[in-house]
């Protein structure tokens, strides 16, 4: 009974020991299936970020429609401002001392003082501005694009800081679209230089591959951007009182400044539920926008929620240029294949529209 017992006992030792001596290779057999996991995923990841990158330029109508949406910003304001030119940034705002000693460093830098240095005469000032009007009009149809942009980024910095008081964070923004798009190609799509690039055999002057990365490196930096912009906004609004107590809305409606249609202020902010839920519902969007970008389904509440946002900030507090800017550059994140696909919808709209109207007239001549 004893001896049986032993010999039992000397069977499961044996058997612990085997298990034991197995163990390690079942753990160096998972961390080799684990690390060949890991590159296979880090390779996939490569090979895909690099086809991205260097196959083809992504979002070519999206970043056409925030061209022309640039341009025609820049179109409003300085038509906008015309009449006031010379009080509001000429030889009529010598009374704010910046003619002298501006509070920006961009007219200090030699290549942006254009307009500070005929800041005093009217006539040439008058010029300058009528040149960069043009600029902004050839920059919309995208006509020579590639020397256009340059110029006008220029000048626009150049009239754009002559005075600090007028400015707002909108012109930090568009000043930032436009050098980012240098590197881009935003004339792709609808513009006059596509319709002549259709005609006539194109060449480029950089390897197609290396203006592919540069383009879409410019998308992935305007991205960035526009991410960053909403979400420290977002958070810099959550930590703040009138926020967090949901009536952050309210407040700048009620002022002379910003209050700009005072019947449309007091209809959106009667109900308080609503002001509180407009309020609430901005920090969220904002904070919330990275993540929601990343599926399609998603992604369309986003952008739907965000241009709302903008187009409520344009109309109700009279700030009309900024909010068009950001929804240009909001455009960048549709797809080209939905675009596309919105081109065929309003395509074959028009050719049945058309054809009705040809069969009503046949029936009308009958």
């Amino acid at each position: 009974m004893t001896g049986s017992t032993t010999g039992g006992s000397a069977a499961v030792i044996q058997r612990i020991g085997r298990g034991v001596s197995r163990a390690p290779r079942a753990i160096g057999r998972l961390v080799t299936l684990l690390v060949q996991t890991l590159w296979r995923i880090a390779r996939d990841t490569w090979l895909w970020c690099e086809a991205w990158l260097l196959d083809n330029k992504a979002s070519l109508y999206g970043i056409a429609v925030t061209r022309i949406l640039i341009g025609l910003t820049g179109i409003g304001l300085l038509l906008s401002n015309f009449s006031t030119r010379l009080y509001t940034f000429g030889s009529g705002s010598a009374w704010n001392g910046e003619g002298a000693e501006p509070v920006s460093d961009f007219p200090k830098i030699w290549i942006f003082s254009w307009f500070h240095r005929v800041a005093y005469d009217d006539v040439l000032f008058t010029t300058l501005y009528l040149v960069l009007f043009a600029l902004a009009v050839l920059f919309t149809i995208g006509w020579r694009f590639k020397i256009v942009l340059p110029v006008y980024f220029i000048l626009w910095v150049s009239f754009i800081e002559m005075s600090d008081a007028v400015g707002d964070q909108g012109d930090n923004m568009y000043r930032i679209v436009l050098l980012l798009l240098l590197f881009a190609d935003p004339a792709a799509r609808w513009s006059i230089d596509a319709r002549r690039r259709a005609k006539n055999d194109f060449r480029t002057i950089l390897p197609r591959e290396i203006s592919n990365l540069l383009h879409n490196l410019a998308l992935v930096a305007l991205t960035a951007q526009v991410i960053f912009v909403y979400v420290s906004g977002g958070l810099y609004k959550a930590g703040g009182d009138p926020w967090s107590g949901g009536y952050a809305v309210y407040n700048p409606l009620m002022t002379e400044r910003f209050g700009t249609w005072p019947v449309l202020s007091e209809f959106f902010t009667a109900w308080g539920p609503a002001v509180t839920m407009i309020s609430w519902g901005s920090i969220i969007l904002q904070i919330a926008f990275p993540f929601m970008l990343l599926t399609r389904p998603t992604r369309i509440i986003a952008l739907c929620g965000i241009m709302s946002f903008h187009i409520g900030i344009g109309v109700l507090m009279g700030l009309p240029w900024f909010s068009l800017a950001m929804i240009g550059i909001d455009f960048i994140f549709i797809r080209d294949r939905t675009w596309k696909h919105m081109l065929q919808l309003a395509r074959g709209a028009f050719r049945e529209s058309e054809s009705e109207w040809a069969d009503q007239k046949e029936r009308v001549e009958v």
